[in-house]
């Protein structure tokens, strides 16, 4: 108890730090709205920003190390094991947390745009792409979110792999076509003013080599938007970046820092980095200019704050999380002398604990999520 209580006067203290004196600063990612009160201090603010990478739902490392005369075996099974994973579940456990937390911010990775073609025309040179669409990620997110009485829009999305490949339909035995295309998002709650909505690729991406196919581009890229919270606006950035290979993911974070090396708003990063805290190379690099939020977090028993991974079938009895690669990352230009340029932070990993599966024991992706609410400076 005497521990707690000091727990508690040491993150009051802290937060008088980054506030006004007049004015006390209200501080809970459970709060709904607390955040919008009157009163708030120009060129300071609070803001509530939630990471998910949300698992297409399949193992597609097996896919791509498949030998080709396998690939529609294997691809097959990918198939299968969407149904198996089915998003439509695991969206509502993936919206309880968001209900919970009520991020005003929301980046996720991963949301997957399933389409096929029966029969499929990919042994001929796939002259006509896959159309018939079996799950929209997007739209069922954003229709559990409204079932919730939840008001969340797309601020943002980028379109990054779009792959198509032949599959030996595990259901029908037939020769027919799947085709995956992937997005980074960002949502936006419904009470956030927000504007210049961008979506960029890198130009730096791997490529597959496909038999008597040009190579399978498999691109990245990062949505972003400017919102406005309270008195203070910031660039907030939804990006993937490789997980292959190190040289083509520190490129890309490369051409991240570099889109971004000339905004003057207070940028929050988010985002599956694919580069391990603390030791990762391209950690390293995005830290040379960004804090890690997860650094400065002042809640109590919070752990390591790793995020993956769970097992590709999602049922895995315990959560035996190893890496923590879903960040979020701050950088405030120009902080007021003497200042940090991050205050205390309250973050917490979601997904990771076992009322946070589905009712059929799925948990809700492949990886944790993480919510951070943030207490920024402004510019001079």
């Amino acid at each position: 108890m005497i521990a707690r209580l000091f727990v508690t006067l040491l993150i009051v203290a802290m937060l008088g730090l980054f506030s006004s004196c007049e004015e006390e600063s209200p501080f809970s990612p459970n709060q709904p709205g607390a955040l919008e009160k009157g009163g708030q201090n120009a060129g300071t603010g609070n803001i509530t920003a939630m990471t998910w990478n949300v698992y297409v739902g399949a193992d597609v490392d097996a896919i791509l190390a498949a030998p080709p005369d396998q690939i529609p075996f294997v691809v097959g099974g990918a198939f299968a094991d969407l149904y198996d994973t089915d998003f439509h579940l695991r969206a509502v456990a993936i919206v309880d947390q968001i209900a919970e937390h009520n991020p005003h911010l929301i980046a996720l990775q991963e949301i997957s745009l399933i389409r096929i073609q029966i029969p499929g025309d990919f042994m001929i040179g796939n002259p006509v792409a896959a159309e018939q669409i079996e799950f929209d990620y997007l739209d069922i997110l954003i229709a559990e979110l409204a079932s919730r009485g939840l008001d969340y829009e797309v601020g943002a999305k980028v379109q990054n792999a779009d792959v198509e490949l032949p599959m030996l339909n595990p259901f029908t035995y037939s020769l027919d076509d799947v085709r995956l295309t992937d997005y980074d998002v960002v949502l936006v709650r419904g009470d956030v003013a927000f504007d210049n909505p961008t979506a960029v690729n890198y130009g730096t991406f791997l490529s597959v080599p496909v038999p008597f196919m040009p190579p399978m581009d498999i691109l990245r890229g990062y949505a972003a938007v400017d919102a406005t919270v309270g008195q203070m606006t910031y660039r907030f950035v939804s990006t993937h970046l490789e997980s292959f290979d190190e040289g083509f993911r520190l490129a890309q974070a490369d051409e991240l820092l570099g889109e971004l090396a000339d905004e003057t708003l207070p940028v929050i990063l988010a985002g599956d980095f694919n580069s391990p805290a603390p030791d990762g190379q391209t950690y390293n690099f995005l830290t040379s200019e960004f804090e890690d939020a997860w650094v400065h977090n002042v809640l109590p028993n919070e752990g390591d704050g790793n995020t993956a991974p769970h097992a590709y079938d999602l049922l895995n009895p315990t959560a035996n999380l190893t890496r923590r690669i879903d960040l979020v990352l701050v950088r405030t230009p120009n902080p007021h002398p003497g200042s940090q340029p991050i205050g205390p932070v309250q973050a917490t990993v979601i997904g990771d604990e076992l009322q946070d599966r589905t009712a059929a024991g799925l948990w809700p992706s492949d990886h944790a999520g993480v919510v951070t609410t943030l207490h920024l400076r402004g510019t001079k």
